[in-house]
This record gives C-alpha cells, sequence and structure tokens, in this order.
C-alpha cells in the first residue's frame, strides 16, 4: 500500500519547459502558496523540468508527481494525454516526444513566415517570449504578437491569427492516441485524456474510438476540467462507469497565459493513490 499523499491534487500544469509562464521552481512555489498538497507537472511532450521542480516540492513540502502531457491525433483532431510516472529514459517515449517537439518547433517557423508576409512579428520576437530550454510553438507566437501590439492576449491571437481558419497555421506530428497510450503504459506510467469534452459530445472520440484506447491501457478521464462541456461531462462520467476508467480533476494551470487557477479543480485522493499504485515507471517526490 502506498502512502497516501497530501491534498488537494492538481494534477494538470504547464511551466516554461512548454507554455506556461512560470518556471517548474516558481510553479511550485505557487502551488504551495495556493494550499495545493500535490502537483502533477505536465509540459507538452517534455520531461526537462521534473529535476527543479522536484527539487522545489522538497523544499516547499508539497509532493510532486512528475509527468507530461503527450501530444497525439485522431484524424484532424488533435488529442492530448497526460501521461503520469512515466519513465523518463524509456527509449522509445523519448524519441517520440523528441519528433513532436522537433517537429512543433519547425511549424512554429513556418507559421512565423506566413504571419511575416501581413504582420510585423519576426522570429527573433517569438524567440524572446520564450526561457532557454523551451519548446517554442504557437503560444510563443500569441505572446509575440501581444508584445508587438497585434492581438490584445493570448486568447485574440488564439481565436483570431493563430486560428486554424486563418490559413496560417498547420498540424505538427504527433502518433495516433492508441499508440501514444501503448507508449506511456510501456515505459512504466499511467494514462489519462485530457480535457476530451471542450466542444461538447459533437466534437469528442467516439465511444467505439474510446473503447480502443480502453485496450491499449487507458486509465482515466480528466473530466473536472473548466473547458468540459457540461453535456461533455455527463458522457465521460457514462464511460468512466461503463469501462472502469476514473474520473480525475484538474486546473490545466499555464499561469499568466491563461485564466485557469491553481486548485480550481481537483483529483480526489483515492483516485491519486490509483495513479501511483498503476505506475512502475518513476515514483512520486513526497516531503
Amino acid at each position: 500500500m502506498t502512502r497516501e499523499l497530501p491534498s488537494p491534487a492538481d494534477l494538470h500544469t504547464h511551466s516554461t519547459i512548454s507554455d506556461g509562464t512560470q518556471s517548474p521552481r516558481e510553479l511550485v512555489i505557487a502551488a504551495a502558496e495556493a494550499g495545493i498538497g500535490t502537483l502533477a507537472l505536465t509540459d507538452h511532450d517534455s520531461t526537462a523540468g521534473w529535476e527543479e521542480a522536484s527539487e522545489a516540492a522538497l523544499d516547499v513540502g508539497i509532493a510532486l508527481i512528475p509527468g507530461m502531457e503527450l501530444s497525439t491525433r485522431h484524424g484532424h483532431r488533435s488529442v492530448h494525454l497526460l501521461a503520469y510516472l512515466v519513465d523518463p529514459e524509456n527509449r522509445a517515449l523519448v524519441d517520440e516526444t523528441a519528433r513532436i517537439r522537433e517537429s512543433r518547433l519547425t511549424r512554429a517557423e513556418t507559421i512565423v513566415e506566413s504571419l511575416s508576409a501581413d504582420f510585423a512579428i519576426t522570429w527573433e520576437d517569438v524567440r524572446a517570449q520564450a526561457r532557454p530550454g523551451s519548446t517554442l510553438g504557437r503560444p510563443h507566437i500569441a505572446d509575440a504578437l501581444v508584445a508587438k501590439g497585434i492581438a490584445a492576449d493570448r486568447t485574440e491571437a488564439f481565436n483570431d491569427m493563430l486560428h486554424p481558419a486563418r490559413g496560417y497555421v498547420f498540424p505538427h506530428y504527433a502518433p495516433d492516441p492508441a499508440t501514444a497510450v501503448a507508449l506511456v503504459r510501456a515505459a512504466g506510467g499511467v494514462a489519462v485524456l485530457a480535457h476530451p469534452a471542450t466542444t461538447g459530445r459533437s466534437g469528442m472520440l467516439s465511444e467505439s474510438s474510446i473503447c480502443e484506447l480502453v485496450d491499449a491501457g487507458l486509465f482515466g478521464l480528466e473530466i473536472d476540467h473548466r473547458e468540459n462541456t457540461t453535456e461533455g461531462k455527463v458522457l465521460l462520467r457514462s464511460y468512466a462507469r461503463r469501462y472502469g476508467l476514473a474520473a480525475t480533476g484538474s486546473s490545466d494551470f499555464h499561469g499568466a497565459g491563461k485564466p485557469n487557477l491553481l486548485g480550481e479543480n481537483t483529483t480526489p485522493s483515492p483516485v491519486v493513490q490509483r495513479i501511483i499504485a498503476a505506475a512502475d515507471g518513476w515514483t512520486p517526490v513526497s516531503p
């Protein structure tokens, strides 16, 4: 039996390693100040912030569940997968995430080149918005658009210039969700589908697709998330009951990059314990 980690638990947050606005240490300190007992760091396709976040968690006395948010693609739809407690040195996972990050970087450069034909923005403007070690992507382009006065904030940038309908943006490489779930499981981790109902039933994966993910080893569904619709949450809870999936809740905190607040949604302690018991790739950091 694993020792119970302190509550409340916020299992989806981002640092400057991906598209958050706080360093891993700053994020952990902010979580402690917000009263979070257990925090998961889940930067996009990267484990680079684990060491700094782990040291900070021990310093401030909260628990840390190292993880990542893995990019996947189902047809034209971007699907994100929260991967907890994976082995960060698993060769297949390391190679796949490196391929995703490289594709995202190449895409970002091409997006900026396209935008520069119509807006006063350069690649140097985008690089200025990221800290060393960060994987440059659309959020940094959005920040550059804001810094240049072209957009009022990230939300406007994503709803306008960085919306696919404007023609500047195109997808980056990502594996299909079932392959990603199997990859996470092979790396000793636990896979939870991130915010699967942001556009309600019409934009969700079909039940048959959910079944494929269950067969591949899917552990849970992130249900309590501010962007999941009410209708979508009801359907997700029915899937969780039907297929024995865990139901998690998280803030998806990005610092100043989004309005999400630390701890606005949390995961019950028994579910946290199930995640820890199901993983053998890494162990939580506990005070």
